[in-house]
């Protein structure tokens, strides 16, 4: 059997009985006899080669190809209303979210952000990272819904993109509380020979602190550089060096006092932002987690 000798309507018969649990009432919802949806149900366990249901008593039991086989048509199914859904802006069922970020991103930021969705069971979400431009050309293809990155992009007529600013957070450098608890440094001034890891150069923020030091001629002594902020997190806990990053980054170890602020500067900023296409079906649900955001 091929994909084109699955007749896709029996399955679609098979999923209204299965999620009733009785042929007759889901005869009634189809608006079509009992014995013809019985015989469509026969059919569709002909090609397939396997019974899908079982009797127990007036009721039909699925068998265990049969919930292999409604596993699968949930999905079909589910997708098509949340198809359908889209066009018509609304929602029906399940709502698919689709979600890339940059992977110098904050994994607590993302976490903060989608928060209001978790305790959502209308929502499935699909989270991605990866590289801005790469996660771009997934975004013009539909194949997601938003981007969260920390550096704007401009549109123009090849690509027709929206940038919208979510908001900013202080950047600081942060230390162990066993050897820092109650210091604080001016930021740069105070780091010239200080060992320190640091985002590295893809980082929107890397470039702000380089200008900083050069301007104030300090030279802290670089011991690594992270892209992956949830790596620097890591190397900021279990170093003993300092570590320069958003708190956010940090927000649990700075809660419990393993690691202290030592500095901050006024001059480093992150920045974020949503980027969406411009297109015409609005996700109603997005829009909402965008502007709370902000």
């Amino acid at each position: 059997m091929n994909l084109e000798q699955l007749n896709f309507h029996h399955l679609l018969y098979f999923w209204r009985v299965a999620k009733e649990g009785h042929l007759t009432r889901a005869a009634q919802a189809l608006h079509i006899s009992q014995s013809a949806l019985s015989a469509q149900i026969r059919q569709l366990e002909e090609r397939l080669g396997e019974a899908l249901f079982e009797r127990d008593g007036r009721r039909l039991v699925l068998t265990e190809t049969g919930h292999l086989v409604l596993a699968y048509a949930e999905n079909i199914f589910g997708l098509g209303q949340e198809l359908l859904g889209r066009l018509q802006g609304r929602s029906e069922g399940m709502e698919r979210l689709r979600v890339g970020s940059v992977a110098t991103l904050s994994r607590n930021y993302q976490e903060n952000w989608i928060r209001p969705l978790l305790a959502d069971p209308s929502v499935v979400l699909t989270l991605e990272s990866g590289q801005l431009e790469g996660l771009l050309e997934r975004l013009l293809q539909h194949q997601l819904d938003v981007v969260l990155a920390n550096e704007a992009v401009t549109s123009d007529p090849e690509r027709a993109l929206h940038c919208r600013f979510l908001g900013s957070q202080a950047i600081s450098v942060v230390g162990p509380a066993s050897a820092w608890a109650g210091r604080t440094l001016r930021i740069p001034e105070d780091l010239d020979g200080i060992d320190i890891a640091l985002p590295g150069p893809r980082h929107a923020l890397r470039a702000q602190f380089d200008a900083l030091c050069l301007t104030a001629g300090a030279r802290p002594r670089l011991r690594a550089e992270v892209d992956d902020m949830a790596m620097l997190r890591l190397i900021a806990r279990d170093s003993g060096w300092l570590a320069l990053l958003p708190e956010v980054v940090v927000q649990d170890e700075l809660r419990t006092g393993s690691l202290v602020r030592v500095g901050q500067s006024t001059q480093l900023q992150e920045h974020f932002y949503a980027i969406t296409t411009a297109q015409r079906h609005r996700i109603e649900r997005l829009e909402r987690l965008i502007e709370g955001a902000r």
